[in-house]
């Protein structure tokens, strides 16, 4: 898949935009609106990022729990070294293991709550001058040519680039939950 950045100042024309999208068969989670006006998107509907994904969370939450295993690892290679178990047992050199990364990997989460999105950096200045940043994943082929065809009719939209997107799994969850809540009772 790829993920396709688009800039605009008008919501009225990403909503349009949404809407064709969706009728030529683009399903709603590939599309996504990033703004600092949220009031606004709620107004027009628009799929907005969830909170959570604007910042860097679970990029910097996976860096630390690998850093924190290590360091886990290091308390007992610590107390396998150090002979210190024969005396005292393993209960003390285990619990201190998973704290210490419990804690590495809940300061990785606190350092990401307060970072944007890594993808989303470039676009800081684009938003605080009051603009939307549409952002659209799709499948090579049949969709991007789609997603051609319909923004190559609204001249408003500014193109802001491209790159490879590893969401594929993660919409087709989303698109299979959306169906299964229709059909349930």
């Amino acid at each position: 898949m790829r993920r396709y950045y688009f800039v605009s100042d008008d919501l009225d024309d990403l909503s349009s935009i949404e809407k064709e999208l969706e009728e030529r068969g683009i399903s709603t989670p590939q599309i996504h609106v990033l703004s600092m006006d949220d009031a606004g998107l709620q107004q027009h509907h628009l799929n907005d990022v969830a909170p959570l994904m604007r910042r860097d969370v679970f990029r910097t939450v996976g860096k630390s729990a690998i850093f924190g295993f290590l360091s886990a690892v290091l308390v007992i290679f610590f107390a396998i070294f150090s002979g210190a178990t024969e005396s005292i047992g393993w209960a003390p050199f285990v619990l201190l293991a998973l704290v210490v990364m419990g804690f590495i990997t809940w300061e990785g989460g606190m350092w990401g709550i307060q970072e944007p999105n890594v993808h989303f950096k470039r676009f800081q200045e684009v938003l605080d001058n009051g603009k939307h940043v549409l952002y659209v994943e799709v499948s090579k082929g049949k969709q991007e040519s789609m997603l051609k065809e319909v923004i190559g009719r609204h001249t408003k939209l500014q193109g802001a680039g491209w790159e490879p997107s590893a969401n594929a799994l993660l919409i087709g969850a989303e698109n299979g939950a959306h169906r299964f809540v229709k059909w349930a009772p």
